[in-house]
């Protein structure tokens, strides 16, 4: 029962994860086309239509492809054939986003060909009207975020409760199937540090992504530079929310299932099986979200107005349609601008700083589980 409902939640993970790849280009900014700066009246040139279609079919019959794979290296691990069921599997999830990779970059160059053609470049430089940000919406305070302390508190409480009944040894690992294939012994640190440090490391993952929304760049269409920053501000503060919600169910919910399998209320497999559920209204919100507003709110308001004419262009500092880099710009932070969600600035030494950050608590958390499972 176990493996067919991990299987089933693999398949529609990956499917709903390609689904997502396969109508990105239709949740872009209106003078955004597979990572090309256009005026927004040019979205309805045949020519882009045609390009935008043909990206989603083939990523629609990869995402098909690839929820069959899944499938296929559920059943494979299932029947015992770990190595071959895992590469698949592995395969099944890496596929999908490579490939949008690829082709987006085919089809930016497409873009930026015909942007030349026709001449789409910028004829006059326009200022965007300055829009106070306090009047405007946007991420809910990182205040919030003070909600892990009792939760991580909560799962302390609960695992000291717990510890005098859990047994000697303690489940660590299991099968695809739910088979416990690896035990610990009971200290203090397998029982309780682990379920912990995993609960902190979410919450900071989580509370970086909320700050990482606060610190962000606000994006302003100089058409229509009021309606495009109430846009952004009600799909930054759509994010902040979802975030503070999953990350709260994901942590809370992780380290409470952990516990529960210590103390053998539930067997280790059913707390994997269950930390998978967690991550399914993750997915299917993420994808949610990002339908109803789009990237960087462009779905919000679909009707304003579209000027022919291209007021503002930064296509030379994106390498590859996915890298930002300028070194005048001083934001850290901005929308992506293939995609949804936020990128860096690869040009500010605070945005590397980060990234050796992130590398090195992963490798810490990493060090740290490993010495308390070991």
């Amino acid at each position: 029962m176990i493996a067919v409902a991990t299987i089933g939640m693999l398949a529609l993970l990956t499917l709903v994860v390609g689904l997502l790849l396969a109508f990105t280009p239709y949740l872009m900014r209106r003078n955004e086309c597979f990572a090309v700066t256009v005026p927004a009246s040019a979205q309805r040139d045949p020519r882009l239509v045609a390009l935008k279609r043909r990206y989603a079919m083939v990523m629609l019959a990869l995402a098909a492809a690839a929820t069959v794979a899944s499938l296929a290296a559920g059943v494979l691990m299932v029947s015992g054939q770990d190595v071959i069921g895992t590469v698949l599997m592995c395969a099944a999830l890496f596929v999908p986003v490579v490939m949008s990779f690829v082709l987006m970059l085919r089809n930016r160059c497409k873009v930026s060909a015909l942007k030349l053609s026709e001449g789409w470049g910028v004829r006059s430089h326009q200022a965007v009207a300055s829009v106070a940000e306090k009047d405007l919406p946007g991420a809910i305070p990182l205040a919030w975020d003070l909600v892990y302390v009792p939760v991580i508190l909560g799962t302390a409480c609960l695992g000291l409760m717990l510890y005098p009944s859990m047994p000697d040894l303690l489940p660590m690992h299991a099968d695809f199937v739910g088979n416990v294939n690896r035990y610990v012994s009971k200290t203090p640190g397998s029982a309780l540090g682990f379920p912990l440090a995993f609960e902190a490391f979410l919450a900071v993952c989580f509370v970086f992504s909320h700050w990482m929304i606060l610190r962000s760049k606000r994006p302003s269409d100089p058409d229509v530079p009021a309606t495009s920053a109430l846009a952004y501000g009600l799909f930054a503060r759509a994010q902040s929310v979802f975030l503070l919600a999953m990350g709260v169910l994901m942590s809370a919910g992780s380290g409470l299932l952990f516990l529960l399998s210590s103390a053998g209320f539930i067997g280790l497999g059913q707390a994997g099986l269950g930390i998978m559920v967690l991550c399914v209204p993750l997915v299917i919100g993420g994808a949610v979200l990002a339908i109803v507003y789009g990237q960087a709110g462009s779905r919000v308001f679909m009707g304003m107005r579209e000027d022919g004419e291209l007021l503002a262009d930064d296509d030379e500092h994106w390498k590859l349609g996915m890298f930002y880099f300028n070194p005048e710009d001083v934001s850290v932070f901005l929308p992506k601008r293939f995609g949804v969600g936020w990128t860096l600035n690869l040009a500010r030494p605070s945005a590397w700083a980060i990234v050796v950050g992130i590398v090195i608590l992963t490798v810490t958390f990493i060090v740290l589980v490993a010495n308390l499972t070991g």
